[in-house]
């Protein structure tokens, strides 16, 4: 694994962390940015998973 990884699972990480705090908000009408931020989230971890697929082919 390399920095590249760590780096994208710390943003996924923070964008999940995000989406907790709007979702759980007390203002209203904050739902579709949690929704938002949610599916960033995951984008981030897609390509998390994807770089550490791709570093272990590389090197095992």
């Amino acid at each position: 694994m390399n920095e590249d990884f760590w780096l994208i699972l710390t943003v996924a990480l923070v964008w999940a962390l995000l989406a907790a705090v709007y979702a759980l908000a007390p203002w209203g009408d904050m739902i579709g940015y949690a929704r938002v931020w949610g599916v960033g989230s995951l984008l981030f971890l897609v390509l998390a998973g994807l770089l550490l697929v791709r570093g272990r082919q590389r090197h095992g």
